[in-house]
């Protein structure tokens, strides 16, 4: 077969994975599946088919410190330094970092015998690991804390090779198993009428294990790695924090949580990997405050013209079920500011079909000019300068449409702390404030975060003053804050109206 066609029969095998028809054929898909990565015409055209995610093909990017660190420590002997980039400045780069790398006797040699990068890293590296894992070894070396490492390698801008192997991360063995099966035709094609699904609470919510968890945190990270993307709710996702929702149907999702060190300073942010009957077809990234829900929805390219508006409808659904959302908002990347995939797919009209849309100012009037457009002419199709016009607000989406979500100006927020904080607040201070007289017994990431909030509490007037009730409650939500679960800090939040109301001042000073 050639590659194209190669391509086009592992697709459909990989759709028929997802929604088989019946055990049989669930068995066979399986199978040839499994011994794609062995077929002749794969391993003879597995060059030409790099980055296509396919088992026993390489991958090549540019990944970003939490995920290459995590590949050379899964897949140590597969990883790599791409050496054929074709940025005449990565070379460089990496030569110039090896000085903090490498010992002050190996720096002086290399700049003696003026070794480029991949020489020196040839003679500095034991002969049982990859030129890659011998530089993020040495990274993790560095003193300082990971945020220095992950700045230095960042910096550098890795080109990476994955070399392909059967065992290597692929979409085309990826599942969860153990995940039940439902078999029978594809959903229709349909847009749900997104009141009525919501009210339909999904079928379980189940919280896993930890083995359990990070068996899915990685399924979620080798989604990414296989189709050149990268999220941070997976790449820092805690596998302590997974609850799978099974929607029925063979429809789940996995909510990831981020560990506790690398959350937002004010949103809860949850990763969801989208499961049919197990094989992942698409992810979620949900940023949760005050009961909305700031939405990056994907579905993967092999899945996509089919039930993406059900699967829409399900994912809200559960965020207002397990999460209390109660409004919804789509950020302009997702709609296409400075995301051409967002522009070429449509994107802005999926959303706004749901009932989704901006707020006041030109765009606003915009798109209700191009929704009359429509409705006159159904045939009508918005240019591109008016789709990026479209994609410069956030759409939005409220169950009750008289109660709007509400809009966080969390860039001024942190302003207000960031100028708290050059009066030099402390953790201290901010026990002293909360009438904390102690931390003893609180969690090094319960600690964390409240020298992290530090600047935030002294921002906020009065606070001392308040009711000892209601400073025992802003404690809660600091200790939730780094929790085992950050959704328990997002209720917390949302319940306690007078720090909601006192945030909300600090972004309208």
């Amino acid at each position: 077969m050639t590659p194209r066609a190669l391509l086009a029969l592992h697709e459909r095998l990989c759709r028929a994975r997802a929604y088989p028809s019946s055990a049989e054929e669930l068995a066979a898909t399986r199978r040839l599946l499994a011994g794609f990565s062995a077929r002749r015409d794969l391993r003879r055209s597995a060059e030409r088919l790099a980055d296509s995610g396919i088992a026993g093909t390489p991958i090549r990017y540019r990944f970003f410190w939490p995920m290459a660190r995590w590949l050379a420590r899964r897949y140590p002997a597969l990883l790599g330094i791409d050496w054929s980039d074709p940025d005449p400045e990565f070379e460089p780069r990496l030569a110039a970092a090896l000085d903090l790398l490498v010992g002050r006797g190996e720096a002086e040699a290399i700049r003696r015998l003026r070794f480029p990068a991949r020489r020196a890293i040839e003679r500095l590296r034991d002969r049982s690991e990859t030129d890659a894992a011998f530089v993020i070894r040495r990274l993790e070396a560095l003193p300082g804390g990971d945020r220095i490492r992950e700045a230095i390698h960042d910096a550098i801008d890795v080109a990476y090779r994955l070399e392909g192997s059967p065992s290597g991360p692929s979409r085309t063995l990826a599942e969860h198993r153990g995940a039940p099966i439902v078999f029978g035709p594809p959903p229709a094609r349909s847009r749900p009428r997104l009141r009525a699904e919501i009210a339909r609470a999904p079928q379980a919510v189940r919280a896993l294990d930890r083995a359990e968890g990070t068996r899915l945190v990685d399924l979620a990270r080798e989604a990414m790695v296989t189709r050149a993307r990268d999220l941070d709710a997976f790449a820092h996702g805690d596998p302590r924090d997974v609850r799978l929702v099974d929607d029925g149907g063979g429809l789940a999702f996995a909510l990831i949580g981020v560990v506790p060190s690398r959350r937002l300073f004010l949103p809860a942010v949850y990763g969801a990997l989208t499961l049919r009957n197990g094989v992942p077809i698409g992810y979620v990234q949900l940023d949760v405050l005050l009961g909305n829900a700031e939405l990056s929805f994907n579905m993967f390219e092999t899945f996509r013209g089919g039930e993406a508006g059900s699967v829409f409808a399900r994912l809200l659904a559960a965020a207002h079920h397990v999460f209390g959302v109660r409004s919804f908002s789509i950020e302009p990347y997702q709609l296409g500011r400075g995301n051409d995939e967002g522009i070429d797919s449509g994107a802005w009209w999926f959303y706004a079909r749901f009932g989704f849309r901006p707020r006041g100012g030109p765009v606003a009037r915009l798109a209700r000019s191009e929704l009359a457009r429509r409705a006159r002419d159904p045939r009508h199709r918005s240019s591109r300068a008016t789709l990026l016009r479209l994609a410069e607000a956030h759409l939005h989406w409220a169950i009750d449409p008289r109660r709007p979500g509400i809009v966080t100006p969390i860039e001024s927020i942190g302003l207000a702390a960031a100028s708290s904080s050059r009066r030099g607040p402390s953790a201290r201070e901010a026990m002293r404030r909360l009438g904390v007289p102690s931390i003893r017994g609180w969690s090094a990431d319960e600690r964390l975060w409240l020298e992290r909030w530090a600047p935030l509490i002294e921002a906020v007037p009065g606070i001392e003053r308040w009711s000892l009730s209601a400073r025992r409650g802003l404690v809660r939500i600091v200790r939730a804050k780094g929790g085992r679960r950050e959704s328990a800090y997002a209720r917390l939040f949302d319940a306690h109206g007078q720090w909601v109301e006192a945030v909300l001042a600090l972004g309208i000073r």
